[in-house]
């Protein structure tokens, strides 16, 4: 029962892996609490009330045991609302078992191309970096999206991130010192996350500027993809070897006496939640208990009475989506509070799900129901009509460009604009 060890034997076992997931879907079938959440709530109890099942969990056909697990993508919202999550008896962890499915399922069949592909984000980001104008120009082409979708299975139509020649990391190694920055008052490591070293640089460049204007000395301390994409393809060896890496580098920092600052949700809570469980390593203890995400420690400061909020020039009305794993990580909305001390700001908070996160929302079968399933924050959007629209999550980012035509940016590039730090 529960989640367990990744040493036990039982974990891989994949009758051991069906019998806890029919054990989880019975408890579920009698809540019902997360139906409206996601499709893999959904499709369990359509195919557990269909009259040759009859509510019985022992006779539902594997596929749909399957279909089931296919379908969660990680939004983590399932856990925050479920009355039978640890200490309770019951100990049900619906995301770690749909990962423990997942993983257990790779290990036994394999891992396919398209989750090595859209795992290895660091090779990926590598690669189209170096050769950015050209990626990014062959990648608004018809025929070479239709290649990606054959081969990759990457869907035609989903928008992709742009690339940048210069990554974030270059630009934070090869910047000359600033003679009158001030004396740090606070030291802070950055996980700058793959997302805004590749392919959103201008939001490690903005949250650096913000960070210092504050006091803050940022260093830079070598890192890795967080492991995220590689689990939710069940690559956890490969996941495993990022955090491992990730644990020892972010852990030397914190014993130099610097926090872990995050500037991205998914990232954070990966470090935050799940290292300690992946790894059990002392480092990766130390790193979860030391982390941060970015606005997570921008409200920090300020209720130390330590921010600037010396603004000098407002934003005007924004519509701000707060992501599902920033939600996950019972944090408040601290990016909303942080952008409401800018004078005349009016911040609209949008809680819906973008239905994209970690690598799920690309995948070709799953496209057009991710797409369905963030129609809500989608019409939010669009009726809310402010003229800028904000999310911390690159890829909800994505989405709601895909479905209202608006470009949302990192609330932390809106704040540097108020300071007038803005490129």
């Amino acid at each position: 029962m529960g989640t367990l060890d990744l040493k036990s034997a039982e974990f891989w076992d994949l009758g051991k892996v069906d019998g806890e997931l029919r054990r989880v879907y019975d408890i579920c079938a009698g809540c019902r609490r997360c139906l409206p959440l996601c499709p893999s709530f959904k499709v369990l109890f359509d195919r557990l009330d269909v009259d040759a099942v009859d509510g019985d969990v022992e006779k539902l056909p594997k596929g749909d045991v399957k279909e089931v697990v296919d379908l969660c993508y990680q939004c983590k919202l399932c856990y925050n609302h479920c009355p039978y999550t640890p200490p309770h008896r019951w100990e049900v962890d619906f995301p770690r078992l749909m990962l423990r499915a997942r993983a257990a399922g790779a290990r036994a069949h394999g891992v396919t191309f398209q989750d090595r592909m859209l795992g290895n984000t660091g090779l990926v980001g590598r690669l189209g970096s170096l050769a950015a104008p050209l990626v990014n120009w062959l990648n608004a082409l018809a025929v070479h999206r239709a290649f990606m979708q054959a081969i990759a299975g990457i869907h035609k139509d989903r928008n992709l991130p742009r690339f940048h020649r210069q990554t974030f990391t270059s630009w934070f190694r090869s910047r000359p010192a600033e003679k009158d920055r001030p004396a740090p008052r606070h030291r802070i490591a950055l996980f700058a996350t793959c997302t805004v070293d590749y392919n959103d640089p201008a939001t490690g460049r903005a949250a650096v500027r913000v960070l210092e204007r504050n006091g803050v000395d940022v260093s830079l301390p070598p890192q890795r993809c967080c492991g995220m994409p590689y689990l939710d393809g069940g690559a956890v060896d490969e996941a495993k070897a990022l955090i491992a890496e990730n644990a020892k580098s972010l852990a030397a920092a914190v014993r130099e006496g610097r926090e872990i600052v995050v500037p991205g949700p998914t990232c954070s809570y990966m470090l935050k939640r799940e290292y300690p469980w992946l790894d059990g390593g002392e480092d990766a203890k130390l790193v979860a208990a030391h982390t941060q995400d970015l606005f997570e420690y921008l409200a920090r400061l300020h209720a130390d009475g330590r921010l600037d909020t010396r603004f000098v020039k407002s934003v005007g009305a924004v519509t701000y989506h707060v992501p599902c794993h920033l939600r996950a990580q019972n944090i408040g909305l601290k990016s909303a509070d942080v952008l409401r001390l800018i004078p005349g700001a009016s911040v609209n908070v949008v809680e819906k799900c973008s239905a994209v996160d970690g690598t799920w929302g690309f995948k070709k079968e799953y496209y057009e129901l991710s797409l369905k399933v963030a129609k809500p924050l989608f019409d939010a959007v669009a009726s809310a009509g402010a003229a800028v629209t904000a999310t911390d999550c690159p890829l909800a980012a994505l989405q709601i460009e895909q479905g209202t035509g608006r470009p949302a940016k990192h609330p932390i590039r809106i704040l540097a604009e108020a300071y007038g730090l803005e490129e």
